[in-house]
């Protein structure tokens, strides 16, 4: 039986070829798998964008405006809000 292992033709250089054409393949195949994972769970994990102290306080005035708390529970979070900064 003859394998065509002297050179002639591709040789080793084949076996090569399928090994790089394998590990594009796999990457492939991972970063599809991965991408969709993160599409269908968006704003989990560490990338989530946490709210402003602004916006903390928008809604802290929106709520003293309603009357939903009175102005020295008003006062006592804006200025813990505003330490935090």
């Amino acid at each position: 039986m003859m394998y065509d292992w002297d050179g002639n033709g591709w040789g080793i250089g084949a076996w090569v070829a399928m090994a790089v054409l394998m590990l594009i393949f796999w990457a492939g195949v991972v970063t599809v798998v991965v991408l969709l994972v993160r599409r269908a769970h968006p704003g989990e994990g560490p990338y989530v964008a946490r709210p402003s102290h602004h916006e903390a306080e928008r809604i802290l005035s929106e709520r003293f405006a309603r009357g939903e708390i009175d102005e020295q529970e008003f006062t006592a979070r804006r200025t813990a809000l505003r330490r935090q900064e």
